[in-house]
């Protein structure tokens, strides 16, 4: 007497131990994936390296992008460029570089542009900005792009001592560089513009530098001017950020700053600079986009600050409903008229704080 069968040609008893076997491999596989799941997010707890990878490698192509679309806004202007020159032999610069941009056909020192380039602390480099300095530099400036170690390769402040000896060795070698001394206008886009701020502050406020712990390169009259676009200048107010860009720029932070508590250290405290402008702080062009929350929660503020300090600010910003809405960097989408509105508005700061 035959043993009935399935469809699949087993006896009912095969079929019932086939069932139980698949059971245990689908427990099996479940378990398998929560323990993975836990391990991981274990990790992601324990350090920024991964996430902030993640978002590095994110930002470095959108900056690519970027700096191909302004290369078109290029003029054909002869310029003379010194890439990629070393900084120098000191152990903690050791491998940073800088570049930069002059009219051709001269060797007289010119008013200067030395530009912080973005990528939330954790990415970017001058080549990203390389672009908007050369159409800078045909306007007869010298334009320099600084480059510094990003998180979270190292923490704070290694990047703001960096940027400091940049300063020294530009100043020292002036001549070399066709940089007037006496006329710089130190400038950056996001991460860039809060590592400007911070020179600026550094520079024109000696208990500040007292605090950071670095005796500034430069000295107040010699920065005639600041350009800050896009950036931040008040960590606490980075709370009220909400949904994917919150969580990038928490793990931003943590990559930059070495902890998780940014906000409750001395390192989120130094880098609030709205707390540490005077009314000594340099000339100021600050803009952002409507359509970046940085704007309303950090430029904003920003600018009502400075001015209550009585420090001269050329602000452009959009109303709220702004349409289209712009987007967090959108001075560098030169196929924008807004974007080409502030770049006027820029030439025409800079013509003005270093006539």
């Amino acid at each position: 007497m035959s043993s009935r069968r399935t469809r699949a040609g087993l006896p009912s008893w095969g079929n019932e131990i086939w069932l139980k076997r698949g059971q245990r491999r689908f427990i099996g596989t479940i378990a398998s994936i929560a323990v993975i799941s836990f391990i991981v997010t274990w990790i992601l707890t324990l350090t920024s390296w991964p996430s902030a990878l993640l978002i590095r490698a994110v930002f470095e192509q959108g900056g690519r992008a970027t700096a191909a679309e302004m290369q078109k806004h290029v003029p054909d202007t002869a310029l003379t460029e010194q890439l990629a020159v070393p900084l120098g032999d000191d152990a903690d610069d050791a491998g940073m570089t800088f570049d930069v941009y002059s009219p051709a056909g001269g060797d007289d020192p010119l008013p200067t542009v030395i530009w912080i380039h973005g990528g939330a602390w954790i990415s970017g480099n001058s080549t990203n900005v390389d672009p908007y300095l050369r159409i800078l530099a045909a306007e007869g400036y010298t334009t320099v792009g600084l480059n510094y170690t990003v998180g979270p390769e190292a923490t704070y402040p290694t990047a703001v001592h960096q940027l400091n000896d940049a300063l020294a060795f530009l100043d020292a070698n002036a001549a070399e560089y066709r940089i007037d001394a006496d006329r710089i206008v130190i400038a950056g886009d996001s991460a860039g513009s809060q590592l400007a701020s911070q020179i600026a502050a550094m520079s024109t406020n000696p208990d500040y530098a007292d605090l950071v712990g670095i005796d500034p390169a430069l000295d107040a009259d010699q920065l005639v001017g600041t350009i800050l676009n896009c950036g931040v200048y008040d960590l606490d107010a980075m709370s009220e950020l909400t949904g994917i860009g919150a969580w990038g720029f928490k793990i931003a932070l943590w990559g930059y700053t070495g902890t998780q508590d940014w906000s409750q250290s001395p390192s989120g405290a130094l880098m609030s600079t709205v707390d540490f402008v005077t009314e000594d702080f340099p000339t100021t062009f600050i803009s952002g986009g409507n359509g970046d929350a940085l704007t309303w929660l950090q430029s904003v503020p920003m600018r009502s600050a400075l001015e209550a300090q009585g420090v001269d600010v050329t602000a452009l910003f959009w109303p709220a409903d702004h349409e289209p809405a712009l987007p967090h960097e959108y001075q560098f989408h030169l196929d924008s008229e807004e974007a080409q509105e502030a770049l006027t508005a820029t030439i025409d700061f800079l013509g003005r704080v270093t006539g």
